[in-house]
């Protein structure tokens, strides 16, 4: 599904959690302090944080009014009940665990309108026989209050909305222990409150086949401990995995979530996805990457606190030898793009704490990975562009405008007004951590691509206005320029021909 540099799967992380000190909200030493003279970096989250695993919002303890009630001593009861009555129809489901029948493909499908409400202690329990609890095309579905867990949905595919349909809003769920996705995704889905929890391979899976999901809103959930089946061992290399993965999604708010200790990385946007706002999450102890953002287009991420991310992938790789700076927040083959409809015509990084993350935040551009190329393991896609892939090839991909359109380029990325904080007794790091990075490789293949030679890493570092500024970094960081070898200190970083970081601050230590 994607073409990263090599990932390794790997053990989950040995990592304490530090909790919001208050039910549902953080601390305040969650966020960072901001001093006089220093840049803005109020950091975040300004609001709350979901606490919702532990401690979720009960649901009615009595039937609605004019609600079909649903009994958990009859097995199928919920799907049965369903198929009788009309569109619109609310159901109460009772406390206890509601079974379907034994059939694996047995699964409830919802019509039209319909809500789903859990009473305290209501349990739809798969058996690990059941593949899918939803599913079917009805639009605008409501399930609220529901515990959904032991179901075996297939790689790749869902639990609960398996079939993707349009407008469903998931509140105050508990969706856990499922295999595969917990949850699918359509357009205007809505995810708040709810806990996606140590699910097999995604906590959701935001993916419509042979279509963009358009206004999908996640908010106020807590998605942690994903990723159970570690697929990335048994496929190395899948990029298949991540506490929420997003595929060609335009228009996404993912707001004031705690996204933690999944295995793998925390949120990932794979693949044509345009116009992210990611804001006011706390994001931890994932064992790879907090935030990827790949080959994908127009994005704000700001008043996020990110830490102690990629911990164990960022270390496993620097024992094996590898330079690469392993990021924490990763932007790769993405940028701002103002011929694409957004909020915003850059991805601008702003008013983060980022603290003892393995790296910092890495600008990466493969110069083999093109549509139309094989490195592009994403095949059926082309940029945004260019809608038709056979076009990026030669000899009209040498000429303007398939030359620059044919790529997706990291390019516009504004990183500004953020915190930095590293503390190499607390990562137990002596070597290639602390790092910040703009950088590609050097052009190889196919013999007829365009991008042959160091033109796309010279490009990246220098022309396509990727710029830090006004940042506050605390610790030993280092910086990474144009290839993985070219290590550079704060004062070569903000010289010339770099020119990073103008305005910023430095101190060497942590607590400076």
């Amino acid at each position: 599904m994607v073409l990263r540099r090599r990932r390794w799967a790997l053990p989950v992380a040995a990592l304490a959690l530090v909790l919001p000190a208050a039910t549902g909200c953080t601390s305040t030493s969650d966020a960072p302090a901001k001093s006089a003279g220093t840049p803005a970096t109020s950091g975040a989250p300004t609001g709350p944080v979901a606490r919702v695993c532990a401690e979720p919002a009960p649901g009615p303890a009595k039937a609605p009014a004019g609600a079909v009630t649903v009994d958990p001593a009859v097995v199928g009861d919920l799907d049965a009940k369903t198929d009788s009555n009309p569109p619109n129809t609310t159901f109460w489901l009772r406390p206890g665990t509601h079974r379907l029948t034994s059939n694996p493909y047995a699964q409830v499908m919802p019509k039209a309108g319909n809500r789903y409400l859990g009473a305290p202690g209501a349990v739809l329990d798969g058996r690990k026989t059941n593949q899918y609890a939803f599913g079917g095309t009805a639009r605008d579905v409501t399930i609220r209050h529901l515990t959904v867990q032991g179901f075996v949905a297939p790689q790749d595919e869902g639990v609960v909305n398996h079939d993707m349909a349009d407008g469903w809003v998931i509140e105050h769920a508990t969706i856990q222990d499922n295999s595969g996705a917990g949850l699918m995704a359509g357009a205007r889905q809505q995810l708040r409150a709810s806990c996606l929890r140590r699910n097999g391979q995604y906590g959701m899976n935001a993916y419509k086949t042979g279509d963009s999901i358009r206004g999908l809103v996640v908010e106020g959930n807590e998605i942690v401990g994903n990723n159970t089946d570690d697929w990335e061992r048994r496929q190395p290399g899948c990029g298949c995995t991540a506490g929420i993965k997003f595929w060609a999604v335009d228009g996404a708010d993912v707001r004031g979530n705690w996204v933690h200790d999944n295995r793998g990385t925390g949120l990932w946007a794979d693949t044509n996805n345009n116009d992210f706002l990611v804001e006011g999450n706390l994001i931890e102890a994932n064992d790879g990457a907090a935030l990827i953002y790949e080959i994908s287009y127009n994005a704000v991420v700001r008043n996020n606190t990110i830490r102690r991310n990629n911990l164990v992938e960022g270390r496993e790789e620097a024992a094996g030898g590898d330079d690469f700076p392993y990021a924490t927040v990763y932007v790769s083959e993405a940028g701002g793009e103002p011929r694409v409809r957004a909020r915003t015509d850059k991805i601008e990084i702003y008013r983060n704490l980022l603290e003892n993350n393995w790296n910092g935040i890495t600008l990466w551009e493969s110069a083999d990975r093109f549509c139309n190329s094989p490195a592009n393991t994403s095949t059926d896609y082309c940029t945004l562009l260019v809608k038709d892939t056979a076009r990026c090839a030669p000899p009209a991909i040498a000429g303007a405008p398939l030359r620059s359109d044919c790529r997706w380029k990291t390019q516009r990325v504004d990183i500004h007004d953020n915190r930095f904080v590293l503390d190499p007794s607390v990562l137990k790091c002596t070597v290639e951590c602390g790092r910040m990075a703009v950088l590609a490789d050097e052009g190889t293949s196919p013999d007829w691509s365009p991008y042959r030679g160091k033109g796309v890493a010279e490009a990246i570092t220098h022309r396509q206005h990727n710029r830090w500024h006004d940042n506050l970094y605390r610790g030993p960081w280092s910086f990474v320029a144009e290839a993985p070898g070219r290590k550079l200190d704060s004062k070569q970083w903000q010289g010339a021909p770099y020119r990073q970081d103008a305005g910023s601050s430095f101190a060497p230590r942590a607590g400076g």
